[in-house]
């Protein structure tokens, strides 16, 4: 009898550690607002809202640390340029986060665009050494269909003191680029739309308009429900890739004008889809275009094209 009672209370005290200790769950790349909810309960969840400040003091989900999406691009010259290790260190360690930190980014869910920017700083979290990364799929607008609660709480996190270090295995930087475009030994993907990749205009960080030679043509906002900022299941993705015009290489290289958009495909391709050596190239066209030594371009419109194409970027600069 006395093995009995000593046996129900083992028992017994394990459904309350069972009970009262965070569920722990593998990270995922992409979670929807349910699978979110259920995993603010863990202290190492950190939910990082990356719209900007304005929108996130109107009410964001609880628990939500603001980190704009400002703050993780580059200079004016070329927002794609990855920002420098001490900035990008100053910001992670702000953010208290660390190799057993879970951090989910969440943005608006505006649309395809605006999920670019969860998946360019989801991928900037894993070149900094992170792991435990997920995406809320849809975003806020996601969260709060959902009818999923918020408040406009101030959030206090206590600074880290994690110390990351690049991870070169996931940036392709101009000069690797240039060597792929001489070896033909990688598949250059350019999620621009169709437009840029004609050479039918250009972004204003870019001095001229076309894409990287041999480059394939994967618009980013294939991988989404038409109309949403909801990315396809593991299933349709598969689907979408098999229909497209990418094939298996040594090494396949995400563009396109500076590093947002190609963040997505980055994210199709190596996140949901688990290919490997799957790399971004975060400067894209503007740095490719902005390189000194006159790199080759496709689909490079004529002269008298692309001084149309100049007023009318001035045009727009200046009045708009």
């Amino acid at each position: 009898m006395q093995r009995f009672k000593t046996l129900m209370t083992a028992l017994s005290l394990g459904l309350i550690i069972v009970a009262t200790t965070p569920i722990a769950f593998a990270a995922q790349p992409l979670l929807t607002p349910k699978e979110l909810q259920i995993r603010l309960i863990d202290p190492n969840v950190r939910v990082i809202d990356i719209r900007d400040a304005k929108a996130y003091a109107v009410g964001h989900i609880p628990g939500a640390i603001n980190a704009p999406y400002g703050q993780w691009r580059g200079p004016a010259s070329n927002p794609g340029e990855l920002p420098t290790l001490p900035k990008l260190t100053t910001l992670v360690q702000s953010l208290g986060l660390s190799p057993a930190t879970h951090a989910v980014v969440v943005s608006s869910g505006a649309d395809a665009t605006d999920f670019g920017a969860s998946a360019r700083v989801y991928w900037t979290l894993k070149v900094l050494g992170l792991k435990e990364l997920s995406v809320l799929n849809g975003g806020v607008k996601a969260w709060s269909n959902a009818q999923l609660p918020q408040n406009n709480q101030a959030v206090k996190i206590a600074a880290s003191n994690y110390q990351p270090q690049l991870d070169a295995s996931l940036i392709a930087s101009t000069d690797e680029v240039a060597q792929h475009v001489k070896a033909k030994d990688a598949l250059l993907i350019d999620a621009r739309p169709a437009a840029f990749f004609n050479g039918e205009t250009r972004a204003p960080a870019a001095r001229v308009a076309g894409t990287l030679p041999a480059a394939v043509n994967l618009q980013h906002d294939k991988w989404f429900v038409p109309g949403s900022a909801i990315f396809v299941g593991t299933d349709q993705a598969k689907q979408i890739a098999a229909s497209s015009p990418i094939h298996s290489a040594k090494e396949t290289v995400s563009f396109c004008n500076t590093g947002h958009w190609a963040a997505t495909n980055w994210f199709a391709l190596s996140e949901v889809l688990g290919q490997p050596k799957v790399k971004l190239y975060p400067g894209s066209m503007a740095a490719w275009s902005q390189d000194p030594n006159g790199l080759p371009i496709a689909n490079q419109p004529s002269r008298t094209a692309q001084l149309m194409m100049d007023a009318k970027l001035w045009i727009a600069k200046t009045f708009n």
